[in-house]
């Protein structure tokens, strides 16, 4: 991945776990590497000339030997059972809210009374 451009995030997890990929899911081989001139690619401004010290994140993986098309697929099935499920989630956690808010379950606002 190019990790100098700014549609690129990493979110390091508390196992160790590091996930790398673009914002716009223009990386159909995430984390490995981004398309061949990307026509998204934008430079991050903010850390330009900067030095990175100790607490940057792992360096990535080898990328496995699997051809980029068995990847390629792997990954989109793998985000089409996520997007499969998000509505039935988004609306359990809905209900959730709603639930507590006829409880009358604490409001953000209110935090400290």
């Amino acid at each position: 991945m190019r990790e100098e451009c700014k549609n690129f995030q990493s979110r390091t997890y508390e196992s160790g776990e590091v996930a790398r990929f673009c914002l716009l899911d223009l990386a159909p081989e995430a984390p490995w590497r981004c398309p061949e001139n990307c026509a998204s690619f934008a430079p991050r401004l903010a850390d330009v000339g900067w030095v990175h010290g100790s607490l940057v994140e792992p360096a990535i993986e080898d990328e496995p030997a699997a051809p980029s098309e068995d990847i390629i697929a792997v990954l989109d099935s793998a985000e089409e059972i996520i997007n499969d499920i998000a509505p039935e989630v988004f609306s359990e956690v809905e209900k959730e809210r709603e639930a507590e808010a006829k409880k009358g379950g604490k409001k953000w606002w209110r935090f400290g009374r």
